[in-house]
């Protein structure tokens, strides 16, 4: 029996990783084009891209696992009813509970790595990736420039253009800058050979010291432009605002069971509930895998899907509800688990138990006769 169980539980597994991977492929690919945006707008810098994603890696890890372990149950199985050898088994003597049970002990490893992931790895690599973005939101327009691309800046709506950039980010060379006033008429344009950066000792300021150039100013369409030419030139720089509050995950677990805010609470259950997910999946998964080899492979997996959305989204309601106060604590989103394991355990014994009835019922009633 090893052996059997041994090959199915490595059949949803297989099956689990390779679904797994194509859904981490895919969110990920959307949420680094989503950074690449911001990176191509100046918002962020590009060579922190790669790290950022990485500390992410583990949010995305903690919701596609429960995904990836439902889908690979029901494709893995699915094959085997499919292919008659559910059917084998079932005749070699393996029940129901049986195949349950095993397939539960499978998902457990999961179980561990998931909640690892939403308790502590998730939420320290959130924490690491607010600190990266603080450190973007304080960096001067001087240090997000990227040469041979115009970067619109949201410090006074100011456009920066230049040619070239040392690798130390300390000269410029082929210097553009377009800014607008405050009114949104007057328009102010700076050309220089070259600019460098300086640093008041004083106070902190930083000023862009531009070189061999010229400034414009008037407004646009009109022809009473003011024109200087200038040796040198000082141009005062801005820093981004510092974010100040933390991102939503990244406040450690521990501050949340410390913590009375309701808001923090739902978080704190919705935390606990991502690993509860997996043995409540695993449980539907064996229940909805069952194939009719007429149907076709894939006819099971639409309506798991809807149940899984289902579940899901009604794990997300219960979470607001919670951060609303409509919800008691002690009964958080328990209700939620509870509803569809209730579910999985009747769509796997149910349909034996009202068959078994009735078999009782008919042969009562020919007893009687």
């Amino acid at each position: 029996m090893s052996i059997i169980f041994r090959y199915l539980i490595r059949q949803a597994m297989i099956s689990m990783v390779a679904v797994s991977g194509i859904l981490l492929l895919v969110f990920m690919s959307g949420r680094f084009l989503k950074y690449l945006d911001s990176a191509a707008e100046g918002s962020i810098s590009a060579g922190v891209l790669f790290e950022i994603m990485a500390y992410r890696f583990p949010g995305f890890l903690e919701l596609i696992l429960p995904l990836g372990l439902f889908i690979g149950i029901l494709l893995a199985y699915g094959r085997m009813y499919l292919e008659s050898e559910m059917t084998v088994l079932y005749a070699c003597g393996v029940s129901n509970k049986a195949l349950l049970g095993k397939t539960l002990i499978g998902s457990f490893p999961v179980m561990i790595i998931v909640g690892a992931m939403s308790l502590y790895v998730s939420p320290w690599g959130m924490k690491q990736v607010e600190d990266i973005i603080n450190e973007q939101r304080k960096a001067t327009e001087f240090e997000m420039l990227a040469p041979g691309r115009f970067q619109d800046f949201s410090s006074g709506g100011r456009v920066t253009y230049t040619e070239s950039l040392s690798e130390d980010k300390r000269q410029l060379r082929g210097v553009f800058i377009a800014e607008y006033a405050q009114d949104g008429k007057d328009l102010t344009i700076i050309t220089a050979e070259t600019g460098s950066q300086l640093i008041d000792s004083e106070t902190g300021s930083r000023f862009l010291i531009l070189e061999g150039g010229g400034r414009f100013e008037g407004v646009a369409g009109q022809l009473d432009y003011n024109l200087i030419d200038f040796e040198a030139y000082g141009l005062r720089i801005e820093s981004g605002k510092t974010g100040v509050q933390e991102l939503e995950k990244g406040v450690s677990t521990l501050s949340l069971v410390q913590s009375d805010s309701l808001e923090d609470r739902a978080l704190l259950h919705w935390r606990l509930s991502l690993p509860l997910i997996v043995p409540v999946v695993a449980l539907l998964a064996v229940s909805l895998s069952r194939v009719n080899p007429r149907q076709g492979r894939f006819f099971h997996l639409l309506p798991a899907m809807l149940v899984y959305i289902t579940y899901l989204g009604l794990l997300i309601v219960a979470r607001d509800w919670l951060a609303a106060g409509k919800v008691p604590e002690w009964i958080g989103m328990l209700w939620v688990h509870a509803l569809f394991t209730a579910l999985g355990l009747w769509l796997q014994f149910g349909p034996n138990w009202l068959h078994r009835r009735r078999i009782a019922r008919e042969g009562g009633a020919h007893a009687q006769g």
